[in-house]
């Protein structure tokens, strides 16, 4: 799989995924490809409708609204989602 498709994986299995949360501003945020394992490492972006309006600690002089950050390995060789996981973003000063 190249990078594309792993991308379009991973949008597709998010919004499916998330489909009750009624998620919005759907993006990709990071691409990695593990050789060892050869899996994708993806973060993918999304709003939800209860952090509009709360803005990210970090980005809060810029009226930027929170978002949610998800992991998705998915296998290289099978297309299969492995894993779902939260990517947290450290706050600086």
């Amino acid at each position: 799989m190249d990078v594309k498709e792993a991308v379009r994986a991973a949008r597709t299995y998010v919004i499916d995924l998330f489909d009750a949360d009624d998620i919005t501003d759907v993006g990709l945020e990071e691409v990695v490809f593990d050789d060892d394992s050869s899996t994708w490492r993806i973060t993918m972006g999304f709003a939800r409708p209860w952090d509009k309006g709360k803005p990210l600690h970090i980005l809060a002089r810029e009226g930027l609204p929170a978002r949610a950050y998800k992991v998705l390995r998915i296998n290289d060789r099978s297309g299969v989602v492995e894993s779902v996981t939260d990517r947290l973003i450290k706050m600086s000063d």
